[in-house]
């Protein structure tokens, strides 16, 4: 099939739409009202992200005058405008969707206050929390036409201050937002009823304070903010080690060009010109008219003001049938495998393991891959523990996790250190697989076991992402994972594999293969499907291949959180494909494989999604399930996710984000998958 642009969804259109399903649970009024208030947060954040990376890389292809049309399916120029587009849209239903969460909140007894709207008792907290809290904390930048603007940090907020002298003149200043306060102030209570201001507007209330060495007759503060290219430009100098270029390009991100500028809508059209003159904005930057407050990011930190009935309720993780966390690990997992689904089982059996490993007298080895670490990170702290008992640990830690690489890079500093041997990837390839194996002697020889995942090691993600990790002591498993480290140390070498699939070596043959299976059983009339779960998909070799599939009558069914560049349901092209999408209380992050194999099912877990950087760019590792209890589990657990109609949205070529509805009972698959595994528990 030859690639056509109306066979594929654009991927940067495809992400905004996935923000914008984001933006639907904001929205939805069955959601607890605090929570739509944090889900606004998520969109902001998001959006960040997005401007950072993939809008600043348009803009550079763009730049450098390519068109983009072969890269992008359409023209870098035309696309960036359509983006701003799209986003001017999103922002201003996402307003609307705040101003009705506020009237709700009113209706619960919470009220948010702007500067206008501040009683005497509220006057005096306000002040001296002003001067006690705020005031020591505050940049104030005084601009002048004879000095360059100062330069303004990447996400940060800014309040753009124009006074009104008495000479007549104007002066323009600007308030740094500080990132290190929340951003919501609780007031005092009165009568049983809750206030919160806004920091930006608790400014706006003390503007008098900041400036009273000025004389003016009027003064006015409005919302600015400046996204910046968030790629990473590395330092070619060989005398500097990897951690010390990673280190400078992390700080380069903060000065990095300019990609979108974002403002109140009400700022007047002086201060408004002035600002854009002093910071460079041009024509291909994205310039998008906004509400009174940016950086709703902020908004996931919304106070719980004690209201556990305007939140979600919490769930207590779950133990797993048969794997106690009160005996040895390793003496249960030698006798078969176990699978572990967060957040609804608990994470703390990857800590307990790790922490055997690093006591045990018999254990030798440990290697393991990093990619996100958690901001206090037991893992961490079990490898070290490690290194100190005199273990050989090996860290493969990747440094370039993007906008996590200063927390990777300090405990990689504090890793070796302590004596635990870092290896740093692979040039030219991040390291996303999530692998981990020990060595231990036993009797006259040494048994290996281990993990393989498709989530980070990481207890704060580990509450809210859905996850999969295999404890397995499956020797030829583990020979191969022993070998993907090896390939780290020695990456000359291609290395052969038996059972898992690798990236960037192996992947897209392996999955062909597997494909091509299910086309030849369809084709003699044999059962045949395809079962996948991922995060995203927009590898037009692997879309073509799904179209080849679909076209033989091989039945697809997906489940894609994010970016899906495929369209499903295309008659000739993809009519037997079926492609849904879960937005809920848990981010979506398992990635899940599985073939029909004549009955006989393969199935994978993996931690690569159906990418081109995940197949060619990448080290990931796609682990076989060979035990036939946990392949029904994996089995039921996509069925269950299939079923949703509460949550679950159909992809189509319209992408409307419409909720799939039907007539049978109701399916929540997040809820439903916690009783299943609960249930499992009484059996």
């Amino acid at each position: 099939m030859t690639k056509d642009k109306n066979s594929y969804i654009n991927r940067e259109l495809s992400w905004l739409q996935f923000n914008e399903r984001v933006l639907q649970e904001a929205a939805d009024e069955s959601v607890p009202l605090i929570e739509r208030f944090r889900f606004l947060g998520i969109f902001s954040n998001n959006l960040d992200e997005f401007f950072k990376v993939r809008y600043a890389t348009v803009k550079r292809i763009d730049e450098a005058g390519k068109g983009g049309k072969s890269e992008l399916g359409i023209k870098a120029a035309d696309l960036l405008e359509i983006i701003t587009q799209v986003v001017i849209k999103q922002q201003s239903k996402s307003l609307d969707i705040l101003n009705n969460i506020q009237l709700e909140l009113e209706n619960e007894g919470i009220y948010i206050i702007d500067e206008t709207q501040v009683d005497d008792e509220q006057h005096s907290f306000i002040k001296n929390y002003f001067i006690q809290q705020i005031s020591p904390a505050l940049v104030n930048i005084v601009l002048s036409d004879t000095v360059d603007l100062p330069h303004l940090k990447d996400s940060a907020a800014y309040l753009a201050v124009k006074m009104e002298l008495t000479n007549h003149e104007k002066q323009f200043a600007l308030i740094e937002i500080p990132k290190s306060m929340n951003r919501f102030v609780v007031l005092p209570k009165k009568n049983g009823k809750c206030y919160l201001m806004i920091l930006d507007d608790l400014l706006r209330y003390c503007l008098d304070d900041i400036f009273n060495i000025f004389s003016y007759t009027n003064i006015t503060a409005n919302m600015i903010k400046i996204t910046r290219d968030g790629e990473l430009d590395f330092d070619s100098d060989l005398s500097k080690s990897f951690i010390e270029k990673i280190s400078a390009s992390v700080k380069d991100r903060q000065i990095g060009d300019p990609v979108r500028f974002v403002y109140d809508k009400t700022i007047d059209e002086e201060t408004l010109e002035y600002l854009m003159t002093k910071m460079g904005i041009d024509s291909k930057d994205s310039v998008i008219p906004g509400g009174r407050y940016h950086n709703r990011r902020d908004y996931m930190g919304f106070p719980s003001l004690g209201r556990t009935d305007l939140l979600y309720n919490k769930i207590k993780p779950l133990e797993i049938n048969g794997l106690s966390l009160q005996h040895s690990i390793f003496n249960t997992i030698a006798k078969k495998d176990y699978l572990l689904h967060t957040p609804y089982q608990t994470f703390s059996y990857v800590v307990k393991f790790l922490r055997e490993a690093a006591l045990d007298p018999q254990v030798r080895t440990i290697k393991i891959t990093i990619y996100r670490l958690a901001q206090i990170s037991h893992i961490a702290s079990s490898l070290i523990n490690a290194a100190k008992n005199g273990k050989k640990v090996t860290v493969v830690i990747e440094l370039r996790a993007r906008f996590d690489e200063q927390a990777n890079i300090d405990y990689a500093e504090q890793m070796q250190d302590e004596g635990v041997n870092l290896l740093f990837g692979v040039s030219g390839l991040k390291v996303h697989s999530k692998i981990c194996v020990i060595e231990r002697e036993e009797g006259k020889g040494v048994r290996r076991y281990g993990f393989i995942s498709t989530g980070n090691f990481n207890e704060s993600t580990a509450k809210i992402y859905t996850d999969f990790t295999l404890f397995t002591a499956n020797q030829k498993v583990l020979k191969d994972v022993n070998k993907v480290f090896n390939f780290f140390q020695t990456n000359y070498r291609i290395y052969r594999y038996k059972h898992i699939i690798t990236s960037p070596h192996y992947t897209k043959s392996k999955l062909f293969a597997l494909i091509d299976t299910e086309i030849e059983n369809v084709k003699n009339g044999k059962p045949a499907f395809i079962k996948l779960k991922l995060n995203s998909i927009s590898s037009y070799k692997m879309i073509d291949k799904l179209y080849e599939a679909s076209r033989a009558g091989v039945k697809v069914q997906m489940i894609v959180r994010g970016i899906c560049c495929l369209i499903p349901g295309i008659k000739g092209m993809s009519e037997n494909i079926e492609v849904i999408s879960i937005i809920d209380k848990f981010l979506e992050h398992t990635r899940l494989y599985m073939f029909c194999n004549d009955g006989d099912a393969k199935i994978y877990i993996s931690s690569a999604d159906w990418m081109t950087r995940n197949i060619e760019n990448r080290v990931e590792v796609s682990c076989p399930i060979y035990q036939n209890d946990i392949k029904q589990e994996l089995l039921d657990v996509f069925d269950i996710c299939w079923n949703d109609n509460v949550k679950a949205r159909a992809i189509n070529e319209t992408q409307s984000n419409e909720y799939r509805k039907n007539s049978k009972p109701k399916v929540r698959a997040q809820f439903a998958l916690y009783d299943y595994f609960e249930n499992k528990l009484k059996s």
